[in-house]
């Protein structure tokens, strides 16, 4: 069908016969949740690559200046340039690593944002009298939700936490896969610029 949220829902896609507005409300919180926790443990790697690329940086510069104050002949010269075409390799790799985690931060964002967003959706439907114990309302929600997500990862933990799954093995579930995916494909197809 090319309307979901028009379609009639089934036992099956609400996960149990026994439907409840507050199990469902439970799951968006769960969800919140793991997205916060996995956001954060994805972010300290950001933050990680940034501070270890900023002390290589400095170190590098530390090094470069070293070398200047030690010139002291004209046969030097060849062996410092040498030293600083090395020196200015390995910074634009660490200024290319920085960029890269900076991009990620914005990534980060993102995630924080459709966390929230999500949470207001499902605050929206609990005001609304008529569509807190409506399933296909909450449904609609979920799907909204879940369509908003860029990674495969995040939409197998979504599944996972709808079905009723607890935070911790979301997470791994979440972890798992997204470092697996993480070393088959590059980082960059992942990280959504500025």
């Amino acid at each position: 069908m090319s309307n979901d949220s028009k379609a009639p829902i089934t036992d099956d896609e609400l996960g149990h016969a026994d439907w409840s507005h507050i199990q469902e409300t439970i799951n968006m919180l769960y969800l919140a949740v793991c997205q916060i926790e996995a956001t954060m443990a994805d972010s300290n790697k950001a933050v990680d690559t940034l501070t270890g690329s900023f002390a290589l940086l400095a170190n590098h510069t530390n090094a470069v200046s070293a070398q200047i104050n030690q010139l002291s002949k004209i046969e030097q010269l060849d062996a410092f340039k040498q030293d600083l075409t090395a020196t200015a390799t390995e910074m634009n790799s660490n200024i290319s690593s920085s960029i890269e985690a900076f991009q990620f931060y914005d990534r980060v964002c993102q995630r924080l944002d459709h966390v929230a967003r999500s949470l207001e959706k499902v605050t929206e439907l609990m005001q609304t009298e008529n569509s807190i114990h409506d399933p296909a309302a909450w449904r609609q929600v979920q799907l909204g939700i879940k369509s908003s997500y860029t990674m495969e990862a995040e939409r197998i933990m979504f599944e996972f936490i709808m079905r009723g799954g607890k935070v911790k093995d979301a997470l791994d579930i979440y972890r798992h896969h997204f470092e697996s995916t993480e070393i088959k494909t590059p980082r960059d197809d992942e990280i959504e610029l500025f």
